[in-house]
C-alpha cells in the first residue's frame, strides 16, 4: 500500500483529521434534528459501533429557528463525539449552527449561495475556531460549472471545490477539509486523485448515494478502498440507504481490510471446496454475529481443511483447522487441542471473549496491540 499523503491537520472537536492522524470514521444521523432526544440516542449507538465524528442535517424550518438552535445545542452538549452541521440552501443555517456550538460545518458550493454569503460563514467560523468542509457532490454542482462541462466530470467537481476554497482562503480561513463525491465509483476516484494533486487540505472520502446496504457496501469498499490504498484520504463516510450504524461497521471493515485500524474481530475463513470438513460458512457467520460488538482487535481464522488451514489458523490470534470429525484449535500460534465439530463454536467464543478481556486489561495499562502481538513482545497474558 502506498504511503499516505501528508495533509494539513484540522481538529473536529477533539478528533484530528489529516496531518498523519489515523483515518477516522464518520456517519450521519437520520433522525429529525429538532428531536434532540432521538438524535442523541442514535448518536450513542453510532459511538458504540465505533463512529468518531457525526454529522446532523440542519433543515430549513420556517418559524422554528429558535427551537432548532436549542435542539442543536442540546445535541452538541450531549454527544459523546464531535458534531458537524450539514447545511444546504441557506447560509443563515450555518450561522445558527455555529451559535449552537457545533464542532464543524459542511457546506455545499452548489447551493449555499453567493460569494458574500460564503464569506459571512467563513468569518463566523473563524471567530468560533470551527473547521469547514467544502462538500462537493456531482448531483448539485454550481450551474455555471455544470453548463461549462456539460455533465458532472472529475474536472467539474474539482473546479467547484477549488473555487470555494479560494473564497475561504481570501478571508484568511484555512481550517478546511474537502470532499468531491459522486455515485459513480470511477468518477469519484478520478476526482479525488485530481484533488489530491491540487491541494494539501485533508480529504473526506465517500461515494455519495452508494445505495442499499449490499450494493452500497461494495461501491464504497471499492471506491474508498482504492483511494486509501493509494495513500489518499484522511476521514471516511460510507453512505448507505439504511441504518447509519451499518455505515460505521462497513467503514471500520474497510479500514481493517487495509490494516489501517485494529478494532474488533477480523474473521478470515476459507471459501470452502470439496475438501472442506467443517461448515465454515455457518461457523464464521455465527462468530461474526456473536462477536460484532467486541472491541478487541482479534484475528480469528476459520478454516475447513488441512491444505491452508493449519497455516492460517497458526498465524491468527485464534483459529481452527477442520478435520473429519474434529477441529484443531490454535491460540496465538500454538495448537491447543482437538475439539468435536459441534463444540467448536462455543470453544471459539469462549476463547475469543477470554482474549478480549486480556486485551482490555492491557489497554487499561496503556499497552495495546493484537493478542498475538502482545505475546510476541513479552507482555503478560
Amino acid at each position: 500500500m502506498s504511503v499516505r499523503k501528508l495533509t494539513r491537520r484540522v481538529m473536529i472537536g477533539d478528533v484530528p483529521v489529516g496531518g498523519g492522524a489515523p483515518v477516522s470514521v464518520q456517519s450521519m444521523t437520520n433522525t429529525p434534528t429538532q428531536d434532540a432526544e432521538a438524535t442523541l440516542g442514535q448518536i450513542q449507538r453510532l459511538h458504540e459501533a465505533g463512529c468518531q465524528i457525526v454529522r446532523v442535517a440542519v433543515p430549513a424550518l420556517r418559524g422554528v429557528e429558535a427551537k432548532l438552535r436549542d435542539s442543536l445545542r442540546r445535541i452538541v452538549e450531549g454527544s459523546p463525539i464531535p458534531v458537524v452541521a450539514d447545511v444546504h440552501f441557506d447560509h443563515r443555517l450555518a450561522l445558527l449552527a455555529l451559535e449552537a456550538g457545533v464542532h464543524g460545518l459542511r457546506i455545499n458550493p452548489g447551493n449555499i449561495g453567493g460569494e458574500e454569503k460564503v464569506r459571512e460563514v467563513a468569518l463566523a467560523a473563524m471567530r468560533k475556531g470551527v473547521p469547514i468542509r467544502v462538500g462537493v457532490n456531482a448531483g448539485s454542482l454550481p450551474r455555471d460549472i455544470l453548463a461549462r462541462h456539460g455533465h458532472p466530470t472529475a474536472e467539474a467537481l474539482v473546479e467547484s471545490a477549488l473555487r470555494e476554497i479560494e473564497i475561504l482562503e481570501s478571508c484568511g480561513f484555512y481550517d478546511i477539509k474537502v470532499s468531491v463525491k459522486a455515485s459513480s465509483v470511477p468518477l469519484t476516484v478520478s476526482a479525488y486523485r485530481m484533488l489530491s494533486e491540487a491541494v494539501d487540505y485533508p480529504l473526506h472520502l465517500g461515494v455519495s448515494e452508494a445505495g442499499p446496504p449490499w450494493t452500497g457496501t461494495i461501491r464504497s469498499a471499492v471506491g474508498i478502498g482504492a483511494l486509501l490504498a493509494e495513500g489518499i484520504g484522511d476521514t471516511i463516510r460510507v453512505s448507505l440507504a439504511g441504518d447509519p450504524v451499518e455505515e460505521v461497521r462497513v467503514g471500520l471493515a474497510i479500514l481493517k481490510a487495509l490494516e489501517l485500524v485494529r478494532r474488533g474481530p477480523d474473521i478470515v475463513a476459507c471459501p470452502t471446496c470439496a475438501r472442506c470438513r467443517l461448515d465454515v460458512a455457518a461457523l464464521a457467520s455465527e462468530l461474526e454475529r456473536r462477536l460484532r460488538d467486541l472491541r478487541a482487535p482479534l484475528r480469528i481464522a476459520v478454516m475447513g481443511c488441512s491444505v491452508n488451514g493449519p497455516g492460517e489458523a497458526r498465524e491468527a490470534d485464534l483459529g481452527v483447522a477442520g478435520g473429519r470429525e474434529r477441529g484443531l484449535l490454535f491460540r496465538k500460534g500454538e495448537p491447543v487441542g482437538w475439539y468435536p465439530k459441534d463444540e467448536l463454536l462455543e470453544v471459539l467464543l469462549r476463547e475469543a471473549l477470554r482474549m478480549a478481556e486480556e486485551f482490555e486489561a492491557r489497554a487499561a495499562t496503556g499497552s495495546q496491540g493484537s493478542a498475538r502481538e502482545d505475546d510476541e513482545h513479552g507482555r503478560p497474558d
